[in-house]
């Protein structure tokens, strides 16, 4: 036998014993970098997979699966063809997020399987996730996804059900809910929690559920499963007919949905489901896995997108004083919130609703002139984004978003959403794509939660998809406890616009709503600790500028607090009680405390701080502020590297610094 022949035979040996190999491989094993994590992949007759971390299970055996309208079951009696490890240690550029440079190293595991679709698998220090792929011909129609979180234990969790059904539909809200703090059994029957959600897994650390690239395909819900010790996942079916109804008739709710969840292409990536596990509360402070999961920024100039402050006028009712007008949605008034943040270096005014037609953005107002409006901003360098309603961006976007362009307007806050079928999903990219090659930034409002959208097009500068001050004009709620839930939770995904900086500050026992100039609850320095604490490139100065004149030192400190930063550091916390962290923008750091109705004493460890000495300018909680919120004490002193500095904490309080390097 000749010797090419001897090495052609070696060569189908190896490869029919590579494939032979490949088709009896049904168990996998993964782990993080670190080797904390071990993610282990079942391909037996379900696809299945199960985490743990350093010896304790996280999730038992859990079903994966995509079922198709043609019967089919991608992850039934799968059959792998061949699998692939890849082991990546890379950095991510950020833009306009809570940090520059973004680590981002993982071990990945691809599975193909015959019928032309696999599994992507990754295993982070931190984190878990995974997503089907498919290489299909023409379009597929997913009849359902089967997700599963199964736990151990009947575990504590802190879960946001849905509740308030727009148009009396389900699959339509807000996607705004405090957290039921409940077991995994106590999930209320026939009821839909949204994400992100936390589990307390015991030993300390807690689990989130999250999902990321959530492109043309509907986000997820969960609800019990029947082990009743986890989760199975849930979607609102394809809409395939729509009438404006719900909320003062501005959402566009389905009435007639599809017996499938997406139509789609035959070849695509699927949305990551993931998990995020942490040791301590405050890791989840500074977890980075949706920023990590989503696809790169589509847009390659990104200079005009520049995150900042900006005035509100809606929540505050336009309510001004010491005036020689009528404030009211007209010229004068925005002028004065366009002098008022210049005066303080905020970089945006929004104009809400009532300065166009609802149905019409072409036909504005006519006590307002935007245009005489938007040239004033020009003159003092403030920008001016003005809101639309969801619907009419969809019929309107194509001549609205030139035409304002055109005119100097910088963005839309877009609103009513209140749906993640889709068609919704889509359309938000879309609508951002739009408005990116017009060189407008989006803030969308009324909207499930971020999922990697603001990375994909960094002109998504906001985000809602959370319960914000906004519910104190009309609600009695327990915000002191959601405001330090949600930093651990809602903010794992992304920016959320809270719509911080209320100055009307008092304890439970004299709160009551108030629709114009409404009261917040906690204390002052707690809304300045805000600004630091939570994630928004697209930051709300959420109370009237005559109030915030007449508190001009705390004004001064808050407008100087950026919206994006080159490094977040978490200092200490738990979920639901307290959160601090330190947050740098080029030699100056911030730093921010809050607490819910528990008055604490911390102790922040500055060792974050590189050597040398610095200045501090503190704003924490007066010694009243237990009965009147709104008293807090500035302090100008000195810290240095390392030194550790205790703080107390009125009950609903916070604390609040600036720290600049010394000359």
């Amino acid at each position: 036998m000749t010797k090419r022949k001897w090495a052609l035979l070696a060569f189908l040996l190896v490869f029919t014993s590579t494939l032979l190999n490949a088709q009896k491989s049904k168990e996998f094993d993964l782990k993080s970098p670190d080797g904390n994590i071990t993610l282990h992949v079942s391909a037996t007759d379900k696809l299945q997979w199960s985490v743990s971390h350093k010896g304790q299970q996280i999730l038992t055996p859990s079903v994966l699966s995509l079922q198709l309208e043609d019967g089919s079951v991608l992850g039934s009696q799968p059959k792998v063809t061949n699998s692939k490890v890849d082991k990546i240690n890379a950095t991510i550029t950020a833009i306009n997020y809570k940090k520059a440079r973004i680590p981002d190293q993982y071990h990945q595991l691809t599975l193909n399987c015959k019928g032309d679709y696999g599994v992507i698998f990754r295993v982070y220090n931190d984190a878990v996730a995974y997503r089907f792929t498919t290489k299909k011909k023409g379009e597929l129609i997913i009849k359902n996804e089967e997700a599963t979180f199964n736990f151990t234990d009947d575990h504590k969790a802190f879960i946001p059900i849905q509740w308030d059904y727009r148009g009396g539909q389900n699959f339509n809200s807000s996607f705004e809910a405090l957290y039921h703090e409940i077991n995994l059994s106590q999930f209320p029957k026939d009821s839909l929690a949204f994400l992100p959600l936390l589990v307390d897994v015991g030993q300390n650390k807690k689990v989130v559920l999250l999902e990321a690239d959530l492109e043309d395909y509907p986000g997820m819900y969960v609800n019990l499963n029947e082990t009743q010790k986890g989760f199975k996942s849930v979607y609102a079916p394809y809409p395939l007919e729509a009438q404006l109804g719900g909320s003062g008739n501005m959402n566009f709710i389905p009435t007639k949905r599809a017996e499938y969840i997406a139509k789609t292409a035959g070849t695509r990536s699927f949305p990551w489901r993931a998990i995020a596990i942490s040791e301590q509360d405050k890791d989840l402070l500074n977890n980075d896995i949706v920023q990590k999961l989503a696809s790169p920024s589509r847009i390659t100039d990104v200079s005009w997108i520049q995150a900042g402050q900006s005035t509100w006028d809606w929540w505050s009712s336009r309510t001004i004083s010491h005036v020689d007008f009528k404030a009211g949605n007209n010229t004068e008034t925005y002028k004065y919130y366009i002098d008022f943040a210049a005066k303080n270096g905020v970089k945006y005014i929004v104009i809400d609703a009532g300065w166009s037609d609802r149905a019409d953005l072409l036909t504005i107002n006519p006590a307002l002139n935007l245009q005489e409006i938007v040239d004033h901003g020009k003159q003092k360098n403030v920008g001016v984004v003005v809101w639309a309603y969801w619907y009419t961006i969809t019929q309107q976007m194509d001549k609205a978003f030139p035409h304002y362009a055109k005119m100097g307007v910088k963005g839309f806050k877009i609103d009513f959403i209140d749906r993640d079928d889709q068609v919704a999903v889509k359309s938000l990219y879309d609508i951002a794509k739009a408005a990116a090659d017009n060189k407008l930034m989006v803030d969308y409002h009324g909207v499930f939660k971020p999922t990697g959208l603001q990375r994909t097009y960094p002109n998504v500068i906001g985000y809602e998809g959370v319960k914000g001050l906004e519910n104190f004009k009309w609600a009695n709620e327990d915000q002191p406890r959601y405001t330090v839930s949600i930093p651990y939770i809602r903010m794992m995904a992304g920016p959320m616009d809270y719509t911080s900086g209320a100055f009307r500050n008092v304890n439970q026992a004299n709160f009551r709503p108030i629709n114009n100039l409404p009261l917040a609850k906690g204390t002052r320095s707690n809304q300045l600790a805000q600004f630091v604490v939570f994630e928004a490139p697209f930051q709300m100065l959420s109370d009237s500028p005559t109030t915030y004149i007449k508190e001009q030192e705390c004004t001064d400190f808050m407008t100087k607090i950026p919206a994006a930063f080159d490094e977040t550091v978490p200092l200490d916390g738990k979920v639901g009680e307290y959160a601090a962290l330190a947050r740098k923008k080029g030699d100056s750091w911030f730093v921010g405390a809050m607490t819910n109705w528990t008055a604490r004493d911390l102790t922040l460890d500055f060792s974050f701080l590189p050597a040398g000495n610095y200045q501090v300018e503190v704003f924490r909680d007066g010694i009243n502020a237990d009965r009147d919120g709104t008293d807090y004490k500035k302090e100008v002193t000195k810290i240095s590297s390392g030194q550790k500095l205790p703080i107390h904490l009125a009950p609903g309080g916070g604390w609040a610094a600036r720290i600049e390097p010394t000359k």
